[in-house]
């Protein structure tokens, strides 16, 4: 497992903790607000998204039919599949959660950020970093966790994804990332209607979406942060999906 070089604490605009990678020159949230930005971006437009969706179609969704299956590109310090276990336990929605992450980060930086993490997420966040990788791990009775450490380029994904968060670091620090190939090899892999969604809304981003099939909206960024984020949709019915 490759490690990261360099990494150190810094506290946000919003009083929470994001690391900087000093190799190369790059934090792994938003210096405006690292739990403000994963709240909005990924955790309400995303992933509340979809539960929304599920539910206004689902006659019957006592037994937890609800469920939904997430995909994340980047791991990181695990923040956003913390928010995610966190709500999948208080709204009581069965969450299956694959996030992969070609460089872990060692425990010992995670701990730098662990005392000035939320108390409600801080157990979460240390439970998800303690897990084994490559392996599915109960995080709670509604949240499931397959920590991938692989190449998102040449590793297989899961089928069936409802949700996914697409937070690499940017594009200029990680171009090979924000191809169409591998936006492709996402839209394959997710279920009709699927909910896509990321902090970049660059118009080379949006048109390369449009390009490929997914029907994208700007829309606000978070609270003091960046001022428009990208929600993409893949349509509910395709060439191969036809009712």
């Amino acid at each position: 497992m490759i490690q990261t070089p360099d990494i150190r604490l810094e506290i946000t605009a919003d009083g929470s903790p994001t690391l900087y990678r000093e190799d190369i020159d790059e934090h792994y949230h938003s210096v405006k607000g690292a739990l403000a930005e994963s709240l909005h971006v990924y955790i309400d437009m995303c992933w509340g998204n979809c539960v929304a969706n599920r539910v206004d179609n689902c006659e019957d969704n006592s037994d937890g039919n609800t469920g939904i299956r997430v995909f994340e590109v980047g791991f990181g310090t695990g923040l956003n599949a913390a928010l995610t276990a966190e709500s999948a336990l208080s709204n009581q929605i069965h969450t299956e959660y694959f996030s992969i992450e070609l460089f872990p980060l060692n425990l010992s930086a995670i701990e730098q950020i662990l005392p000035t993490i939320p108390d409600k997420y801080r157990s979460l966040l240390r439970k998800i970093n303690e897990a084994e990788w490559d392996a599915p791990v109960n995080i709670n009775p509604y949240f499931s966790l397959t920590k991938i450490n692989g190449n998102l380029l040449d590793c297989e994904l899961p089928t069936g994804i409802d949700a996914v968060y697409f937070d690499a670091f940017a594009p200029d620090k990680q171009p090979e990332m924000w191809s169409v190939d591998i936006f492709q090899k996402l839209y394959e892999a997710m279920s009709p209607a699927a909910t896509l969604t990321t902090y970049c809304a660059k118009g080379a981003i949006r048109r390369m979406l449009n390009m490929i099939g997914f029907t994208t909206q700007r829309l606000p960024g978070p609270p003091n942060g960046k001022r428009e984020i990208l929600r993409a949709i893949k349509p509910s019915q395709t060439p191969d999906n036809k009712e």
